[in-house]
């Protein structure tokens, strides 16, 4: 006979590890929890525009994964990844300038996953990492978990500064340098060319591994192609990627492009966490490049992120008050803004979702603090009207607070 023992059960007693209990969660998922309210125009997330998301291909290709390779689309396979799509992916990566061979991939649940593996492989409690100030702030989350300490870098126009690194590494000893290189999150800032440079010569000089998060390169949609970190630095950058920016976030589909040794360490980590990646969605996104759906895909995505980004520009310079900045980015999903001094974008928040408008506050995104009277605009998933209305009621609002 069963024994009921609910009652005497209190969870909340549990040991769990103190790592986890200072954890915070992602301020990010929890302003989209609030500003999923009805009427509430969000500019909080970087989600992508649903109506680009390809849903009559992957609808078709669904159904040819199934009748075209059966069985192994459900089954266990590789933690590497599916052997035809990391052929695949190491093909794409050469022709794109970054000279790869399937040894040097290893496919990931989103990008995402591939900052927690390297977290994971590298960061021991108390090691330094050096960071763009501010950078992602899912980065941080992941770094945190493995109880990093943070060495952060400021940023100006032409991205990290990268002046401050050497000096950094010889007073700190960083395990890792972490960049967004293309279109940063949040700052939507490309990092210069001769900073690249500068960059990949000091992690050389160091041998430090040199983490170039790099989700949004293909979405440019102004300017001048920057040359890949990875394309300088070769074996002395990780390249982390994702198709979640330009095919569906929702397949999970990610990657890291690195030297072959440390890759086989991945891999030995990410049998830890799942086994391997989602097969089915390797061949989904297999078939999806394949049959020469890529790339007019990602051209679709760049106009309409263009008209985008160009309406949130135009409304910001028409209903934003005077002592407002924001920056202006060829490419990616955001644009970051700078508030008068003494006004808390974090404290004006709750006003704004009451005003009918959602944003995410700048200061999460800042490893060493500061940033109180910043702010990120995702332009990409709101439509143009939207837009146009959102800047204008939060414009409203600051001009209440000016």
């Amino acid at each position: 006979m069963a024994i009921s023992v609910n009652h005497q059960v209190q969870p909340e007693k549990w040991l769990i590890a103190p790592h986890v209990i200072r954890l915070e969660t992602s301020i990010i998922r929890e302003i989209l929890k609030i500003s999923s309210q009805p009427g509430v125009i969000s500019f909080a997330g970087g989600l992508p525009a649903p109506e680009l998301f390809p849903l009559e291909d992957l609808k078709r290709i669904c159904g040819e994964v199934i009748e075209k390779y059966g069985p192994a689309g459900f089954q266990y396979a590789l933690s590497r990844g599916v052997p035809v799509f990391v052929k695949l992916l190491a093909e794409r990566a050469t022709v794109s300038g970054c000279p790869t061979e399937p040894e040097n991939v290893l496919v990931t649940a989103g990008a995402q996953q591939a900052i927690e593996l390297v977290a994971r492989a590298f960061i021991d409690p108390g090691d330094y990492v050096i960071v763009e100030n501010p950078t992602y702030v899912g980065a941080l989350q992941a770094f945190n978990y493995y109880q990093a300490r943070y060495v952060p870098i400021e940023m100006d126009k032409e991205g990290m500064r990268v002046e401050q690194v050497e000096t950094s590494i010889r007073k700190y000893n960083p395990k890792l340098i972490y960049t967004v290189s293309n279109f940063q999150n949040p700052t939507g800032i490309t990092m210069s060319e001769e900073r690249r440079q500068a960059l990949v010569d000091v992690a050389v000089k160091y041998n430090i591994p040199l983490v170039d998060d790099n989700p949004y390169r293909e979405i440019r949609f102004a300017g001048t192609p920057a040359t890949q970190l990875k394309a300088i630095g070769g074996d002395a950058v990780i390249e982390l990627h994702t198709f979640s920016k330009t095919v569906a976030p929702g397949l999970r589909i990610g990657w890291i492009n690195g030297p072959k040794p440390i890759l086989s360490q991945f891999e030995k980590v990410k049998q830890c966490t799942d086994l391997h990646t989602n097969s089915f969605s390797q061949y989904v996104i297999y078939e999806f490049v394949k049959q020469g759906l890529m790339d007019p895909q990602i051209e679709k995505i760049k106009a309409n992120y263009l008209e985008k980004r160009n309406t949130m520009l135009h409304s910001l310079e028409k209903y934003f008050p005077a002592g407002v900045t924001w920056t202006n980015p060829e490419g990616g999903l955001f644009l970051w803004l700078e508030l008068p001094k003494g006004i808390s974008a974090k404290e004006m928040l709750p006003r704004a979702i009451e005003r009918g408008v959602a944003y995410v506050y700048g200061s999460p995104f800042f490893a060493g603090g500061g940033g109180e009277n910043t702010m990120r605009l995702g332009f990409s998933n709101p439509s143009v009207s939207d837009i146009v209305e959102g800047v204008k009621r939060l414009g409203t609002l600051l001009k209440e607070k000016v």
